[in-house]
Parts: C-alpha cells; sequence; structure tokens
C-alpha cells in the first residue's frame, strides 16, 4: 500500500491485521523534507521549543548548540522508563503506523531517515518493546513513544520472529541504521498521542467483531425459544430514530431471514382467543434481553461509529508541539499531543463494550436457569440431573469476568493526576484508558465464548440444528468442531480458550 497524506481505518486493518506492506509516495517524502528543511533555517538564532531548550517545566533553560543534539539522546534514553507487560506486536505495529503518518504530514520538522526507518520496521514486523505502564497522556504518549524512539536510535530491545532481542543485534542481522538525530528527532517521536491510537485502532477493530457476535449470538437465542419476529420489524425499530437501532434490527432481519424457528405474531395471537383462557401456556413477550437487542446493541454501534471518526481524525492529525508550518514560514507551540480525545473514546468504547458483555451474560443466564426458559434442562445439562453438571461451573467465569469489566468501566478520562512539576498540571490518562479498553474487549471475548457454547448446547437439545437459520448454522458447525455435543462432564477451560480464539479470528 502506498501512503501520501490520509490513512483510513480500512487502510490500517490491511497493515496492521493482514500485514499488507507500505511505500512512501514520493510526495509524503518531499513534503517531510521540506518540513526538515525550514525548521533547520528558521531555528537559527531563535529560541524554539526543544530544539534549543530544555524540555517541560525546564524549557526556560538554553541549550548551548553544541548540546543540541546530545539533548535529545538524553530525552529520549531518560524517559524510557516504562514498566508492566509488553504491548501486543499489533498494538505496537499500530503505533508504528500511527507515528509514521503524522510525522509524514510535515508538521514536525523531523529528517526522512524516521520514516524511512518506521516503514522497515513495520514491513519486516520487527516490534520495539513498548510497556503497558508509563505515560499520562498529556505531552503525548511520552515514556511509551520513548521506547519506540529507543528502538530508532539503536537500542533498547525489540520483538524478532518470535524472541525479545537487542536491537542492535537485530539491526545488525537486517542490515539497518539507526537515525542520527538532526534537530528534533527525539521530542518529535515522543510527542504525540500514536501509542493511545494505536492501541485504540486495535481496541475498535476487536469491538466491531464483538458487536457482530453478539449480533448472531441473540439471533441464536431468538431462535431457541420461537421468539416472534415483531420485535426485529423496520416497522417497529423505524418508529425510534437512532441510526444504530435501526442497523441492529435489520442485521439481525438478515441473519434470521431463512430460519424454520422464528415466528409471526399474527399466525400465532392475533388469530383467535378463548374468553376462557385466563392465563397464557405462551409467553406474550420476551425477556429484555432477547427483545431489546436492537435497543441494547444500538448505541455499541453508534458509539463505536464515532470512536472511529475520532480516531481516523487523530491518525491523521498532527499531534506535536511545536508545530512546523510551512505555509506560514512560522512554528507554533501549543499542546496538540493532548489525548483528551481519545481518551474520552476509549472510555465510551470500554462502557458499550461492558454492557454487550452484560446482556450475554444475561442471555447466558436466561438459557441456563430452566425456571425462567422453561424449555432447557438447568443448566443445559445434557447428562443425568443432579449427577452432571453441564454448562453450570461455566457460569462462575461468566459473572465474575462480566463483574470485572462493569468495575473497569469507571472512566479514566477523569482521573487527571498533575505532574511534571505542575507543567502537566491536567492531563489524558488517555494511554491507561485505552489498555483499560483492551482488558474489557478481552473480557468480552471471554464471556461471548461461554455463552456460544450454551448456545450450541441448547440447539442439541432441543433438536434444532436443521431448522436454524444458515447464520446460526455455520456457527453451530464451527463450535461442533471444536467441542462435541457432551453429556459427561469435561475440564472445559481447554474448549473455552479454542472458542475463544475462533471467535477472534471471525
Amino acid at each position: 500500500m502506498k501512503i501520501n497524506n490520509f490513512l483510513g481505518l480500512k487502510d490500517f486493518q490491511k497493515i496492521i491485521i493482514e500485514n499488507e506492506k507500505i511505500e512512501l509516495d514520493e510526495s509524503l517524502l518531499s513534503r517531510v523534507d521540506t518540513s526538515f528543511q525550514f525548521l533547520k533555517e528558521f531555528s537559527k538564532n531563535k529560541v524554539i521549543y526543544g530544539v534549543n531548550t530544555g524540555f517541560g517545566p525546564m524549557a526556560q533553560f538554553k541549550i548551548s548548540d553544541e548540546d543540541t543534539l546530545q539533548l535529545q539522546y538524553n530525552l529520549i534514553r531518560s524517559h524510557s522508563s516504562g514498566i508492566g507487560n509488553p504491548l501486543p506486536a499489533q498494538e505496537v505495529k499500530a503505533c508504528m503506523l500511527a507515528r509514521l503518518n503524522t510525522l509524514s504530514l510535515g508538521n514536525s520538522g523531523v529528517h526522512q531517515s524516521v520514516i524511512y526507518l518506521l516503514q522497515e520496521l513495520i514491513n519486516r514486523d520487527i516490534t520495539p518493546l513498548i510497556f503497558e505502564h508509563g505515560g499520562v497522556g498529556a505531552s503525548g504518549d511520552l515514556v511509551q513513544l520513548a521506547h519506540l524512539a529507543l528502538v530508532l536510535i539503536g537500542e533498547g530491545e525489540v520483538f524478532y520472529k518470535g524472541e525479545r532481542r537487542s536491537t542492535n543485534d537485530v539491526f545488525a542481522i537486517e542490515g539497518l541504521e539507526p537515525i542520527k538525530v538532526e534537530i528534533r528527532e527525539g521530542l518529535a517521536l515522543m510527542n504525540g498521542t500514536s501509542v493511545m491510537s494505536g492501541i485504540g485502532i486495535v481496541n475498535a477493530y476487536k469491538a466491531n467483531q464483538l458487536t457482530d457476535i453478539s449480533i448472531r449470538l441473540s439471533c441464536a437465542i431468538n431462535e431457541i425459544v420461537q421468539a416472534y419476529d415483531d420485535h426485529l420489524s423496520e416497522a417497529l425499530n423505524g418508529t425510534k430514530r437512532h441510526y444504530g437501532q435501526q442497523k441492529v434490527a435489520e442485521r439481525m432481519r438478515t441473519h434470521l431471514a431463512d430460519s424454520k424457528l422464528i415466528r409471526k405474531r399474527a399466525d400465532h395471537l392475533y388469530t383467535h382467543f378463548e374468553e376462557q383462557e385466563k392465563v397464557f401456556k405462551e409467553k406474550v413477550q420476551e425477556y429484555y434481553s432477547l427483545r431489546c437487542v436492537p435497543q441494547i446493541l444500538g448505541p455499541v454501534l453508534d458509539t463505536l461509529e464515532y470512536t472511529e471518526k475520532v480516531l481516523e481524525n487523530e491518525i491523521n492529525s498532527a499531534n506535536d508541539n511545536p508545530i512546523i508550518n510551512v505555509e506560514d514560514q512560522h512554528v507554533y507551540h501549543g499542546g496538540n499531543f493532548h489525548g483528551d480525545y481519545i481518551s474520552l473514546e476509549m472510555d465510551k468504547l470500554k462502557i458499550v463494550v461492558t454492557k454487550l458483555t452484560m446482556l450475554a451474560e444475561r442471555q447466558l443466564n436466561y438459557l441456563l436457569n430452566a425456571k425462567i426458559n422453561e424449555i432447557l434442562p438447568p443448566f443445559v445439562n445434557l447428562g443425568k440431573l443432579g449427577f452432571n453438571f453441564g454448562m453450570q461451573g461455566v457460569q462462575f467465569t461468566a459473572t465474575s469476568t462480566t463483574a470485572e469489566s462493569q468495575m473497569l468501566s469507571n472512566p479514566m478520562y477523569v482521573h487527571s493526576i498533575p505532574n511534571n512539576n505542575d507543567n502537566q498540571d491536567i492531563v489524558s490518562m488517555g494511554t491507561n484508558a485505552a489498555v483499560i479498553c483492551r482488558k474489557v474487549i478481552e473480557n468480552a471475548f471471554e464471556v461471548l465464548a461461554i455463552e456460544a457454547i450454551t448456545i450450541v448446547q441448547a440447539i442439541e437439545y432441543l433438536g434444532f440444528p436443521d431448522e436454524v437459520s444458515s447464520s446460526t448454522k455455520e456457527l453451530y458447525d464451527e463450535i461442533r468442531k471444536i467441542i462435541p455435543a457432551f453429556s459427561d462432564d469435561m475440564v472445559m477451560y481447554p474448549y473455552l480458550e479454542k472458542v475463544k480464539m475462533y471467535l477472534k479470528a471471525m
């Protein structure tokens, strides 16, 4: 893929998920060089933050000409101070691509070598070691991006062919040369929102997967109970003016189009009424977790769509400081590195993913509680009641995992703590928000995996494999390849992990 001046989230998906290689357009390289040459000339005999001054609260200190380049190395090394778990490779790759893209806009005054080396790392799947903990998301992802910059100057560590190795060794194997700092490469690499944005892009991709899976599982449960179709109808959902709700209902109708189990209310409840019937044997309406799926998942879809828009705007924006403007022949000082936009979206995204998880947990409970559904044995137990346990054990896992996500859904956005000698007196915590959002997403896959196995067991018990929709039948067949129908008790954790991985690959 040739990169010029705009990358959409679908472009990121092709590069990050599908491992498509990238090429640099000549106009991009020309733009980067023009910005670099302008800053080199403009910064002479002027006070430019991060070029000939100290950083943060020490910006009042003038740096002598002979020390300006060493200043950049000092910044990178001193801030390579992260700790905790390493970020997953996909997220780091997304971070590198986001940083390459924003530095390529020509607003950062970096040398072309930075862009070239980022391209090579992405294309060769060399992943810098970047830790989860360290950034407050205000002067950008300073600590995490310092670890990226550390690799670009040939230091630190990377993940290479499945191993954690020194950058120096891997560069020697691959014939790569570190960048040489020319003006402000250290600060330009570190002042930005590319880590939180990179994690956010992967989060959004996975949240899309979860939404699709949740819709499919919700459809399957409606089939299991032979629900009426009016709560999915265009007529009903069209009376509410929310795009997400209408879209979810439309997707459900598509999934259920060839189902032999979904019923029309007019054929059953609108045809006759016997006066002597005081209590109806069949449910007139389903529980909310089955009937209100468009209203519950609609906000998830709407939130996700807006989050994707914000992410796309961020990765195609200059999120550096200062901003080099060649057209105006000027350098502007400000705060484009501040991560509030991403922080808020990651909090919103984790909230809706938690609600999706809560929906799955309630649907699961409905299937497992024979007193509620009145069509399945307790815990969808296909064995001997009292002697076997069915899905009883895994419900504890789903419940505890959902509870953890509920707790994690408290916002990071409002947890600013002043630091940096109060220079950074209000911060975004955007990277923390993105990392916690990822955890909530991972939890959701675990709960949905448990729900999916339970649905398949229920279909088995009711003898519905040939009556469900083709969409549900595909899900049923794929999960049955992983876990056979079981009546005897089994050790479940290997199957949970395998079904979870299947869902993540959908």
